[in-house]
């Protein structure tokens, strides 16, 4: 039987288990790379293990996220980041060389070899033929000590591609959004998605990466392209063609399920509010006025993105009531752009050039009025992430929002009578590597700096043999990391520090949940109620730390995102499911619950027995947990587990 693209990368890396669908199995890690928002904590958290350099083969510690600097905490964190990174040998990407995907892809991702990340995002490698997986900041830790990556054998789902995109005004954004319209943000949840068929020919490596990035918003744990001569063109281009290798899957290789998609189908697509599967042609909502146009991110700022933007904008102004904000994805792009002069067509039309970083994506700046239209070409629209609660996020491809942009209102690009050029990938990028600082050989006189704000890292003690406490939240379905601990410029800069961002665990549900879970952590403890697909979104880690520092010990839900789900267990809170969807329903915020015997179940059937003291009866909830997690659930966490 042959083998598909995710089978011959993991039997290449395979330290331990079966690669049979299900089965816990032991990875090797090629590269492993962090971000300054959770990569704080992370490098705080190799620091505790107490291993002196990194084990894996590349290490890269980006500045991406916290870049506003209106105070010291920024500042001081990217110090601390760079620091570590000479005395733990790591690379460094200084602040304004680019977002983390980005200029991973354009510098050292490549095909075959498998890397961790710690953003949601990090799937983004995808498009250039590796595993590539978004994990919580201490996964990321242990594995840079020389742990193995360990997960459960994924589905494997085959997309099967055909036809042709119908360019100029498709893209592959719309690719991903026609899949989400298809699948939900739960389609991809316990799979790996992997693209093959004809129409991934007719795709280049960045198009690929936007496809594989918002398979984060599918759910799913990563996505893969085959390494192809697209592949290997870009690597060219790059000065890295030594870093290419063909991976295709074998002609008789097998799939847990395959889904068709002719891409010749597809046409201008748009998510609505607020969640990025409320997806619908741009043609049907056509005609509401617009005010504020975002165009970069992660997702969609290629150099032959940003080029075919400037093409639309050059020789028009953007309305008077409208607002256009572009983030190129690296230091490379802009480059590249301002030599050609074609930054200047941007900046002409109106256009605010702002820095290579996450940006308005993640509420970094750049928030909208208050019920305000945003459109963007990002990949997350969830309520409040743009930093204005009440305004109104749609996601579409780039080149719609730069007609939408000259335009004022949501139109169909097809429609706008605006040219538009085809840009191709360069033959040759500028390679200008001046703010990424490469591992220090000799590290024993290197000072770690910690300025004020970064506090060490909360440890939980072993897991207790019983839980009596609280239900301090009930929650509906797909609770985000977002709603739990929020983005934005006013909570980021706390992300090294988790007493004070603590406190706006849940700021945006709930005001009052972190003060009632500190009373609440004198007398047990507390309980969170959740719906299907709990902790959707980004990977950050602080949404289980930050719970976990209040007291929280366990959440019962309908269904879990993986990677929240994993960070949980990270952190010593036990993830519960419900036996019978009924017994949610039945449940208050306020009850008392009382789970005992916990030790004994979690090595036996990982069949727990919950009773509620004050409402008078009992329901089961189950775990299942594999065999490391039921050790790092009964140790406390992954940390006192590394600490032996």
């Amino acid at each position: 039987m042959g083998k598909n693209i995710v089978q011959k990368i993991f039997e290449e890396h395979k330290v331990s288990g079966d690669i049979t669908e299900g089965s816990l199995i032991g990875l090797k890690v090629d590269q492993v790379y962090t971000q300054d928002a959770t990569g704080t904590m992370a490098w705080l958290e190799f620091e505790a293990i107490g291993i002196g350099r990194v084990k894996v083969p590349l290490a890269v510690s980006y500045v991406d996220h916290n870049m506003l600097q209106s105070n010291f905490m920024n500042a001081d964190d990217h110090l601390f980041l760079q620091t570590a990174a000479a005395k733990f040998g790591a690379y460094f990407s200084k602040p304004g060389n680019g977002i983390c995907h980005q200029v991973h892809l354009e510098r050292f991702a490549a095909p075959g070899r498998i890397a961790l990340g710690t953003d949601s995002h990090t799937p983004t490698g995808g498009g250039m033929g590796m595993i590539a997986v978004g994990v919580g900041g201490l996964e990321a830790a242990t594995v840079m000590a020389g742990a193995a990556f360990e997960i459960n054998m994924q589905k494997v789902v085959k997309i099967n591609l055909t036809g042709r995109l119908q360019r100029p005004w498709v893209t592959a954004m719309d690719v991903i959004l026609t899949l989400l319209k298809k699948l939900t943000v739960k389609g991809g949840v316990g799979k790996i998605l992997e693209y093959g068929g004809e129409g991934i020919k007719g795709l280049d490596v960045t198009e690929r990466a936007t496809i594989t990035n918002m398979g984060a918003e599918l759910g799913a744990t990563t996505s893969v392209f085959p390494s192809d001569e697209k592949t290997l063109s870009f690597l060219k281009a790059e000065g890295r063609e030594k870093d290419w290798v063909e991976l295709k899957a074998d002609n008789d290789a097998e799939y847990s399920e395959i889904i068709a998609l002719d891409l010749s189908g597809i046409e201008p697509m748009i998510a609505q509010p607020h969640s990025p599967d409320n997806v619908v042609p741009i043609r049907e909502i056509a005609g509401k006025k617009v005010n504020q146009v975002c165009i970069g991110s992660c997702t969609n700022s290629s150099y032959q993105a940003m080029k075919t933007v400037a093409s639309i904008l050059k020789g028009h102004t953007v309305p008077e009531w409208l607002n256009l904000l572009i983030n190129a994805g690296s230091k490379q792009v802009y480059e590249m752009l301002s030599r050609e002069g074609v930054t200047a067509d941007m900046i002409s039309a109106g256009a605010r050039i702002l820095e290579s970083s996450c940006g308005p994506c993640i509420g970094m700046g750049g928030a909208p009025g208050s019920g305000h239209i945003s459109i963007r070409s990002y990949n997350r629209n969830f309520q409040g992430r743009s930093g204005t609660k009440d305004a109104s996020v749609y996601l579409t491809n780039p080149i719609a929002c730069a007609v939408m942009a000259v335009k004022g209102e949501i139109i169909d690009p097809r429609d706008a009578g605006l040219r538009v050029d085809e840009v191709k990938e360069p033959e040759k990028f500028i390679i200008n590597d001046n703010l990424i600082i490469p591992p220090k050989p000799d590290a024993k006189d290197v000072k770690i700096i910690k300025g004020p704000n970064i506090k060490e890292v909360p440890v939980k003690e072993p897991l207790k043999k019983d839980i009596e406490a609280e239900v301090l939240l009930k929650l509906g379905a797909n609770i985000t990391t977002d709603d739990i601990m929020p983005a934005g410029s006013q909570v980021l800069p706390f992300r090294s520090n988790i007493p004070a961002i603590s406190e706006f665990v849940f700021r945006n549900i709930d005001d009052t949940f972190s003060k009632r879970a500190m009373e609440a952590k004198a007398n047990g403890g507390g309980i969170i109620i959740g719906g299907e697909n709990y902790g959707q979104g980004s990977s950050r880690e602080h949404a289980a730390i930050a719970p976990m520092y209040l007291g929280l010990q366990a959440v019962i839900a309908k269904s879990f995102a993986r990677i929240h789900r994993a960070n949980l267990i990270n952190f010593g809170v036990l993830p519960l499911l419900f036996k019978s969807e009924g017994d949610y329903e039945r449940i208050g915020q306020g009850d008392r619950l009382l789970i005992e015997n916990i030790n004994a179940a979690i090595k036996g059937d990982q069949n727990f027995e919950v009773e509620n003291l004050t409402k008078g009866y009992s329901f089961e909830a189950a775990s299942n947990l594999n065999d490391r997690e039921k050790e790092l659930i009964l140790k406390g966490g992954l940390l006192a587990y590394a600490r032996g």
